[in-house]
């Protein structure tokens, strides 16, 4: 797994075994969590055609849906992977930011 790109203190794009992994930095209240999921075929060809703004559009719209509350309906709820990547994507964002001491 590395890091593709990130949106500081928003988002990490990840790439993994040629797929794009989106890590979302949620909050709402007081509560703040990571979701993370697998871009779909539509999604990466938004994010292929308007970059990092529809990134940015997208972190939006899975923070407003809040995903991980019980009584969620948000689309994004089912495709919920952060416990099967959280220690990958840990070590590549610490690689990440070796390599880009400006972050």
């Amino acid at each position: 797994m590395r890091v593709i790109d990130e949106e500081k203190n928003s988002w990490f794009l990840f790439e993994e075994e040629g797929k794009l992994l989106f890590d979302v930095n949620c909050s709402h209240s007081f509560v703040g969590y990571d979701f993370m999921m697998f871009l779909n075929e539509e999604e990466i060809a938004l994010y292929k055609e308007q970059g990092r703004g529809y990134l940015n559009e997208l972190a939006n719209a899975i923070d407003y849906s809040s995903p991980i509350s019980r009584s969620s309906t948000s689309k994004y709820k089912e495709r919920y992977v952060y416990d099967q990547y959280s220690e990958k994507s840990l070590d590549a964002i610490d690689s990440w930011r070796g390599n880009n001491d400006s972050m």
